[in-house]
């Protein structure tokens, strides 16, 4: 018995007051999706704002300086590479003067010989130490000594003079200046890297807000489609409520219920504000096509849905 008073007391989904039930509850579904739809949108503006101010940044505060640092690494090393080369040629001129040394049968010109005076005087200072000798014994020793100093020196300064010399010093100063080259290198390259990590970082937030912007622009879509699957059911019954309503009331056209006139129109204002950041996204993803650049699925469906 309460079964059949309660579906006595629920009014019928056609009659007059059960399609105004369902013409309430569509609205307040829509209007529900239409406000999370301009949420999505406020939310795609923030990320694009978001994008633009990182990569503005980085391009100011990174890239020019990692880019300065790298034409300046660049500059260096083709110093480093341009004494490289003159090294490498003063080392085998050496080789070839080394060479024709060896072949010179003259001692004098042989400077290995140098080494060994050093050896012999190295070996009678040995003896004056290690041996009890007599005065006239060490005095001869002592006087050997002073011939082969003397030997020595004379070598030397041929040394001096001589194109070994000469190309051993010029590797020496080659050599100090590659050294100079490569310590300036590894900061200047220290230097570059560190702002390329930072940019590095810079591009991994940017991708992830891309990727979030993705997801969102998905997330818009869908919602969309559930806004206008709600708003095509309340026109229906909209259409449906006036039926009813003219066979129940005589038709004034000058009349209309206070409730439509207040819905009419699909609350024009939010209507008009969605409509006209369509057109905005719409413009956008037309240049973007123009360009050749890749479209969203957003993007895609706003052109498709324009050609229709």
């Amino acid at each position: 018995m309460s079964k059949e008073n309660n579906s006595a007391s629920q009014p019928s989904r056609n009659s007059f007051k059960g399609l105004q039930l369902q013409i309430e509850d569509f609205r307040e579904k829509r209007d529900e999706l239409n406000k999370k739809t301009k949420e999505f949108i406020n939310g795609l503006q923030e990320i694009d704002t978001e994008i633009d101010n990182l990569l503005r940044v980085s391009k100011e505060n990174y890239k020019k300086k990692r880019d300065y640092w790298n034409s300046k690494v660049k500059i260096l090393k083709e110093k480093k590479n341009e004494y490289k080369s003159i090294l490498d040629s003063c080392m085998e001129e050496r080789k070839a003067l080394q060479k024709e040394f060896r072949k010179d049968k003259n001692p004098k010109n042989n400077f290995s010989s140098i080494k060994q005076i050093e050896r012999k005087i190295e070996n009678l200072e040995r003896v004056i130490e290690t041996e009890k000798l007599d005065i006239a014994e060490e005095n001869s020793i002592i006087d050997k000594i002073g011939e082969l100093a003397e030997v020595k020196q004379d070598y030397m300064s041929e040394q001096i003079n001589s194109e070994v010399f000469k190309i051993d010093r010029k590797i020496q100063i080659v050599k100090i200046n590659l050294n100079k080259i490569y310590e300036q290198l590894t900061k200047w390259s220290n230097k570059s890297q560190n702002y390329h990590s930072k940019l590095q970082e810079v591009y991994d937030r940017v991708n992830e807000l891309k990727e979030k912007k993705k997801k969102t622009e998905e997330e818009l879509i869908d919602n969309k489609k559930a806004a206008d699957a709600y708003h095509e059911q309340f026109l229906k019954v909209m259409n449906q409520r006036k039926t009813v309503s003219k066979k129940k009331t005589p038709y004034n056209r000058n009349k209309k219920p206070e409730r439509y006139q207040k819905s009419y129109g699909y609350n024009k204002e939010k209507n008009d504000e969605l409509q006209k950041l369509k057109e905005t996204k719409l413009a956008t993803a037309l240049e973007k096509q123009k360009a050749g650049k890749r479209l969203n699925l957003y993007e895609a469906r706003l052109i498709l849905e324009s050609r229709n």
